[in-house]
């Protein structure tokens, strides 16, 4: 299932398409960013597409509609989606230990008892996991040498899973939210359920069915892979084989050409690449239901919070269901989306929601972190979409 996307096609109110223009306009102009691929579809119809600025500046190679983004976190939601599917077909349970796929992957508690992670608690990222760019630099993660799915190309499944189960676990399964490596673990689960690796079953449960191939966790045409930016004091900066960006209180490490490394591991929080228009896709199909991925009560549980309000504490306003996270209260988390809204983004410098009630699904990838996933694009963006509707 795809919608049919006209080059430069924008909305036919124009108040949108100018509020939207204005913002990607300014982005540009102020060299925020360096390009990206917006679009927007309500009820269930493309009202606005664009592709602007460059893919790649350096060789002077414009934007384009069908341009591949490493899509980095936009991967969790549709790993989720192969899960639910397998969990609807009875072959993984919400309640199943992890242990059931993975013996040997039992990560202790601070007091060094023992833990159950449960699958359910990985899809809401309540397993106790971290992310190593959460942690300063003496912790136990870069101590353990984890990689976060973004860095370290060659590095096996089994050897990162062996170096983050040696780590102890932040809290007790289901006591509190943290995001984290939990959906690199589920990505192994997969694979061990499936019997093959984690590609196969992400393109079998979740693109083929919706006829979509140009996402993968390879790149199917180089020659459309957007280059990777990141931002700079007066403009962005093109990363090389590897770039360090402060985020929080850490570091996160990137590596662009681990997309290209067929050995590195299929890293289900961050491994794909893909476009704008398969990530619609996606979304609208979550949007309208589930079908045919999945039913309308599994999608309902998945835009519901399943992490108990634990993530309240650190975003006010906010939950989290299965694959993203979810406006539990507008007004306190100061956004202009609907109650119930869900939306994710990736640290390659992308943001999307899905707004059920106004019938909205926005998609926009950019090649520029971090001001494509929380910069200020993202909310003059936002702002634009809700004034032009």
């Amino acid at each position: 299932m795809s919608l049919p996307l006209e080059n430069s096609a924008h909305a036919s109110d124009g108040s949108l398409a100018e509020g939207v223009d204005a913002a990607i306009d300014s982005a540009l102009a102020d060299k925020r960013l360096v390009g990206t691929v917006v679009l927007i579809a309500q009820d269930g119809e493309l009202v606005y597409s664009r592709a602007a600025g460059l893919a790649d500046r350096e060789n002077k190679i414009a934007m384009r509609e069908d341009a591949i983004f490493r899509l980095a976190s936009v991967t969790k939601p549709i790993v989720t989606i192969a899960a639910m599917r397998l969990v609807e077909q009875g072959r993984i349970g919400l309640d199943d230990p992890i242990t059931k796929w993975l013996p040997d992957f039992r990560p202790r508690l601070p007091d060094e008892g023992e833990a159950v992670i449960r699958i359910r608690h990985l899809l809401s990222h309540t397993s106790g996991l971290g992310y190593t760019f959460a942690e300063a630099q003496d912790g136990p993660y870069h101590h353990a040498g984890v990689s976060d799915g973004l860095d370290m190309p060659g590095r096996s499944l089994a050897d990162n899973l062996q170096r983050l189960a040696s780590a102890p676990l932040l809290f007790a399964p289901g006591e509190n939210w943290q995001y984290s490596l939990a959906m690199d673990v589920l990505g192994g689960i997969l694979e061990k359920e499936t019997g093959g690796p984690l590609g196969d079953a992400v393109a079998d449960l979740v693109m083929k069915p919706l006829g979509l191939s140009d996402t993968a966790f390879s790149v199917r045409d180089r020659s459309r892979l957007a280059a990777a930016y990141v931002n700079g004091s007066t403009e962005p900066q093109r990363m090389g084989d590897e770039a360090l960006v402060p985020i929080f209180d850490g570091t996160i490490r990137f590596a662009p050409d681990r997309i290209f490394d067929p050995t590195s591991y299929h890293s289900g929080g961050a491994g794909m690449a893909g476009t704008a228009s398969d990530i619609l896709a996606i979304l609208e199909t979550i949007r309208r239901g589930g079908a045919p991925l999945l039913s309308a009560d599994t999608v309902k549980t998945m835009m519901t919070d399943q992490a108990g309000g634990h993530m309240e504490a650190q975003q006010a306003g906010f939950g989290f269901g299965y694959g993203w996270s979810v406006v539990a209260n507008p007004i306190v988390a100061q956004v202009p989306f609907s109650a119930g809204t869900i939306k994710w983004g990736g640290v390659y410098g992308h943001s999307w929601f899905v707004d059920a009630k106004m019938g909205l699904t926005v998609v926009a990838l950019t090649n520029t972190t971090l001001e494509g996933m929380w910069g200020q694009f993202t909310t003059d963006l936002a702002k634009a979409i809700y004034a032009g509707i």
